[in-house]
């Protein structure tokens, strides 16, 4: 599978032709199909969710009412009959004096519509302002996270360096999937480092896997399913060093942007060595005189040895173990964080 989000040249064109978006929708079809159409009163009919900004242009829905020609079908959300498509037409038909309009019915959710009626606009009619289509994009990234940028993209008419950027502004400190669909429907990790690590614990636990098996259970190609076992062959990481250096540039895992948030939270006259705090705890009379608070420090005592020792030990490691190693810490750290927030969240409510 690539890691990048790529398309091929068959691909661009067949995107181009048919306005496929990555909800499976075909805008040609919706928007060519002349017999696929209904006559409804106009007075049944609602403004939609329109992403311009400042509203319908009023020079733009006279000339299409002073037009001659006949006005093509507006699209229409069937659950809510709030116009999708067409606002212009529909005012334009209001100033003819129409009391009926040739509509087109979308059935679907109401964040989908919006989208369509993104794309419908950047697509023909009256383009969509840049404001427009940056607000339109800001508002996809958070209801469509999984979408990639070129996906985002080709909707809203702007480049995806610029939805990256708009997805960092609208989205800070918010997970995003370690996958987006690309503009061809197909499912494509961010980065194969996490794909490496699960393919080296599968050669880990299965020395004769295939190639092939691997690849698949991990979401790699097999060129990087390859090189993963190579390099486990060669005792090196199976991640390329420039690869973790990007990694390492990125977000904080959850595991940590939670132990910062915890420890935020912390007052900071308070001890943070562990021996400093379970010392300060025993000289405690309600903690130390009552059969709960000594079941309390016994379990403390138990569980907060710590690793000391850990800096001579991760250097003897393999390093295509190291992964799991840390995958360990993290899970223990996680227990350790649900702990710390529930304990937090009761000491706030009786406060």
């Amino acid at each position: 599978m690539p890691a990048a989000d790529i398309t091929t040249a068959g691909e661009a064109n067949a995107l181009a032709d048919r306005r496929v978006t990555p909800c499976g929708m075909l805008l040609s079809a919706v928007a060519n199909d002349a017999g696929d159409y209904e006559i409804m009163a106009i007075s049944a009919l609602a403004p939609g969710d329109s992403p311009r900004l400042s509203g319908e242009d009023a020079g733009h829905t006279r000339l299409l009412a002073e037009s001659d020609d006949d006005l093509p079908p507006i699209l229409v959300h069937r659950g809510t009959m709030r116009v999708i498509d067409g606002m212009h037409r529909l005012r334009a038909a209001l100033l003819r004096g129409d009391e009926k309009i040739k509509v087109r019915l979308f059935d679907g959710d109401e964040e989908t519509a919006f989208v369509m009626a993104v794309e419908a606009n950047t697509a023909h009619g009256l383009p969509l302002s840049l404001a427009d289509r940056e607000a339109a994009a800001a508002r996809i990234v958070v209801s469509r996270p999984q979408w990639s940028d070129r996906a985002i993209a080709s909707v809203t008419g702007l480049s995806a360096k610029t939805v990256d950027t708009i997805r960092r502004a609208a989205t800070p400190g918010v997970p995003q999937p370690l996958s987006r669909i690309g503009r061809d429907g197909r499912v494509r990790p961010l980065t194969s480092a996490e794909g490496r690590r699960r393919a080296c614990e599968l050669f880990t636990a299965r020395p004769d896997a295939s190639l092939r098996q691997v690849a698949e259970q991990a979401g790699i190609s097999l060129g990087t399913a390859r090189d993963v076992r190579n390099r486990m062959m060669r005792g090196e990481d199976p991640i390329p060093p420039q690869q973790r250096a990007r990694d390492e540039r990125r977000e904080p895992a959850g595991a940590e942007r939670r132990l910062r948030r915890v420890a935020a939270a912390g007052r900071a006259d308070r001890p943070k060595d562990p021996a400093a705090i379970l010392h300060q705890l025993q000289r405690d009379p309600s903690v130390r005189f009552t059969d709960s608070g000594r079941t309390l420090l016994r379990w403390l005592n138990e569980h907060t040895a710590g690793v000391r020792g850990w800096e001579d030990l991760s250097g003897t490691m393999p390093s295509h173990c190291a992964y799991m190693i840390a995958d360990l810490a993290c899970a223990v750290a996680e227990e350790w964080l649900e702990f710390a927030e529930h304990v937090r969240r009761r000491a706030e409510t009786t406060a």
